[in-house]
């Protein structure tokens, strides 16, 4: 763990964060003294909790807190915290400060890394690497942006010769990273609020190419032009790592798939079963197939690992009910992702009624993608829009950004506008088929409530 090696103790600030959260469990798994603060409480920080790290929700200087020495302990923080009465004791007493993303950079310096980077796809890529990598026994850390179904967390430690890494893009945070193998699924505008435009995101995504020692350990969707020598995969179409034949049976995907082999030839290996709905879900499990593959696993164990992996929480979760209801919840936040959720709901489902409970994430990516939220949320037969989840930013440097706005985009008559406090009992109110849920603010809190509910309709 370099530097960090010299550390006992790790305070984290916003430690109930998807990406700290990782990486609290990972020094905890390494033996360390894993404490922190985060302003609300949630199963993730109950969790936290129940595997012995300590959390307060309070902003003060206690007694915990009093008693770190400076020379032991490092503090982690997210870009997030703005200010903070605790970060700032820290910094007055001359306490070590580092980003969760420098941290986590320090840790891939010493791993081979395996970074996937997109803005879509790049939680479920990494997190069946990381269960392909746990499948074949390879000693791996992962760090994940999403709780996967199969670990049960969003971190996986089973040693540390390799890491397996969401690379996340806001804040340019996956400049600091180590890549050894990198994966790039995808280079839509988004977080315009860090990097302006189109132009701006798209350079940051080659710097992180360029990261890559090896061309041939850089795997890029076709047709992304990312500056430099890399592998290719696709669905459907030639290139250097490819799936086709795809077929469904009973919400089972089936495929073949193709990889270079030593003479030129493409290499075909048949019959992979997936469980994960989707085009795009065959699109990230032909990648992460390419690099284990290269990393020498069989493809007998792949073939296991491919059909024994069941997802991640808020990616696609579908409850089919004996009452003939069904209910997905799904984390999409940009319009990209709604028409894959949505598209893949009307494709699997196309004469059921489907009823769109969205909560838009942040003013800004609402103002700079309105025209493409109204054309995704036009495609549900009923929409139920709630109020724009604000996360970091403040509601009174967006005005005139609010969910009613959008709703006048929307051309559909079906479409109603309420706070997350009444959207339950509106549900109850409609006639479907399917319920989507979809966002990445608190919408989630209604899941356990639908869950009670909808089974006895």
């Amino acid at each position: 763990m370099s530097i960090l090696n010299k550390y006992q103790n790790f305070y984290f600030i916003g430690i109930g964060g998807i990406g700290m959260s990782a990486l609290a469990r990972y020094f905890h798994a390494n033996g360390k003294n894993v404490l922190g603060y985060d302003k609300t409480p949630t199963k993730l920080t109950a969790q936290l909790g129940f595997e012995g790290i300590d959390i307060t929700f309070e902003d003060v200087i206690d007694e915990k807190i009093v008693a770190l020495d400076k020379e032991s302990t490092l503090v982690i923080y997210t870009p997030a915290i703005k200010k903070l009465g605790i970060l700032d004791y820290f910094a007055s007493e001359s306490f070590e400060i580092l980003k969760r993303a420098k941290v986590l950079g320090l840790i891939t310096e010493n791993t081979d890394c395996i970074a996937v980077a997109g803005t879509h796809g790049k939680t479920t890529t990494s997190t069946l690497i990381a269960h392909l990598c746990k499948e074949a026994n390879l000693p791996s850390s992962a760090f994940l942006g999403g709780i996967s179904e199969n670990f049960k967390s969003n971190f996986d430690y089973n040693g540390n010769q390799f890491s397996v890494v969401e690379a996340d893009e806001y804040d340019r945070s996956f400049l600091n990273l180590s890549p050894d193998w990198a994966v790039v699924t995808s280079i839509d505008a988004d977080h315009l609020d860090i990097y302006g435009d189109r132009v701006q995101i798209e350079d940051g995504f080659r710097q992180f190419a360029g990261l890559v020692p090896n061309d041939n350990q850089l795997f890029v969707r076709k047709g992304i032009a990312i500056g430099r020598a890399h592998k290719t995969y696709a669905v459907n179409e030639e290139a250097n790592y490819y799936s086709d034949n795809l077929r469904m049976d009973h919400d089972k995907i089936y495929f073949d798939f193709h990889t270079p082999a030593e003479n030129g030839h493409s290499e075909l290996v048949e019959e992979f079963v997936w469980e994960i709905p989707g085009i795009h879900n065959v699109e990230n499990a032909t990648v992460a197939l390419a690099i284990l593959s290269n990393l020498g696993v069989d493809f007998d164990t792949l073939k296991k690992g491919i059909a024994s992996f069941k997802g991640i929480k808020r990616r696609y979760t579908k409850h089919i009910f004996d009452n003939g209801k069904i209910y997905i919840d799904d984390y999409a936040h940009h319009p990209t992702e709604l028409n894959a959720v949505i598209g893949s709901i009307k494709t699997f489902y196309p004469n059921k009624k489907l009823l769109v409970v969205f909560q838009p994430h942040l003013f800004s990516r609402t103002r700079d993608f309105a025209e493409d939220f109204a054309r995704s949320l036009e495609k549900g037969d009923d929409l139920l829009l709630l109020d724009i989840y604000p996360a970091r930013e403040l509601q009174e440097n967006f005005e005139g950004i609010t969910s009613s706005w959008l709703a006048e985009k929307i051309e559909t008559e079906n479409k109603e506008v309420c706070t997350l406090q009444e959207t339950f009992e509106k549900i109850k109110e409609k006639d479907f088929d399917i319920l989507l849920t979809v966002g990445a603010g608190n919408i989630d809190t209604l899941y356990d409530p639908i869950m009670e509910w909808l089974p006895n309709r």
